[in-house]
């Protein structure tokens, strides 16, 4: 028990009176600590974030740091990669329960049967996966590298990609090739209404559409600049165009507005009643539990060595060739 003047606070209790953001800034100082955040992140935790990215840029700054603690506010697969990368670091995940549609959508089991079906193909698969298909990979990407990595690789290579079938499909038709695709998805970009967007075109006519690579083909199809996260973002800020309409997770629209103010941000609707296109799985985070897990170190993500070892290989792969290639 937590005692504060006359309120009486479990452990999991937080006494209202507590300014979150200083009271974080003075725990990360006491811990050494660093807060990694992912653009899909609810605004508080992005702005109080000591670096905020997509998959490849927070990968590098997991492999970077010299914190003692790294506080991972995403999914569970994202705190793995960054465990994976830092052994003898303590990696913190406010909500456990954060997982991601796209990762459960490829069991290690079954991509093992699959791959081992196909010997004479190499893996690369998305980091949006489990440690267990990390290491039944060849090599990482993310949707920044993932057409940079595959056309590095010779014309003839046999390619198996995982777990995303509309991310690899865009990559098979940008690079003219012909990868074996896992029957994964994502479920916030396959959720985009093409019909409602088309109509929010004839509505916004000079409104541009820019589109994450993980939405299906049909969505893609009409969109103006597809790109990953950190590349949509860096588009919006420098094309002249004034309105877009984003088909993304709306947790980019906060980094965006703040980079471009002066630009209107249409978050793309999606086929549903809620009209809702958030993550559930990263708004499980919050900025109270960010703040709880700081002060109580947990929830922690702990991984057997052996395959740690394993999964580690293929994402060093992909960092390695991600300096070499000069992608950022």
């Amino acid at each position: 028990m937590i005692k504060s003047g006359e309120i009486i606070l479990n452990e999991n209790d937080i006494n209202p009176a507590l300014d979150l953001f200083t009271e974080i800034e003075k725990l990360k100082k006491e811990k050494n600590a660093i807060i990694l955040a992912h653009y899909y992140q609810e605004p508080d935790i992005q702005d109080i974030a000591d670096y905020v990215g997509d998959s490849l840029g927070l990968s590098q700054k997991a492999e970077a740091t010299d914190a003692d603690v790294i506080v991972f506010a995403g999914v569970h697969f994202m705190a793995e990669t960054a465990k994976i990368l830092n052994p003898g670091k303590k990696v913190l995940l406010p909500d456990i329960n954060a997982g991601c549609s796209l990762s459960d959508s490829c069991p290690p089991h079954l991509f093992k049967r699959f791959v081992d079906s196909h010997p004479d193909h190499l893996v690369i698969s998305y980091i949006n996966c489990s440690a267990g298909i990390k290491a039944l990979s060849n090599i990482i990407c993310t949707s920044s590298n993932a057409r940079a990595i595959v056309e590095y690789l010779p014309n003839d290579q046999k390619i198996i990609f995982a777990p995303d079938k509309n991310l690899g499909s865009y990559i098979n038709k940008v690079a003219g090739r012909n990868m074996l695709l896992w029957n994964g998805a994502c479920m916030v970009h396959e959720i985009f209404s093409v019909s409602k967007i088309t109509k929010l075109k004839e509505r916004y006519q000079d409104a541009k559409v820019i589109a994450h690579p993980e939405c299906e083909e049909s969505l893609l199809s009409i969109a103006d600049f597809i790109g990953s996260t950190t590349q949509l973002l860096c588009y919006i800020s420098k094309d002249p165009c004034k309105i877009f309409i984003v088909a993304t997770e709306s947790g980019i629209l906060h980094k965006m507005q703040q980079s471009a103010p002066d630009k209107i941000l249409i978050s793309a609707p999606p086929d549903n009643a809620c009209a809702c296109n958030d993550c559930p799985h990263m708004k499980l985070n919050t900025l109270e539990k960010l703040y709880l897990c700081l002060r109580n170190e947990s929830p922690e993500i702990l991984m057997d060595e052996q395959l740690r070892l394993a999964a580690k290989v293929p994402i060093d792969r992909m960092l390695a060739l991600s300096r070499e290639l000069n992608i950022v």
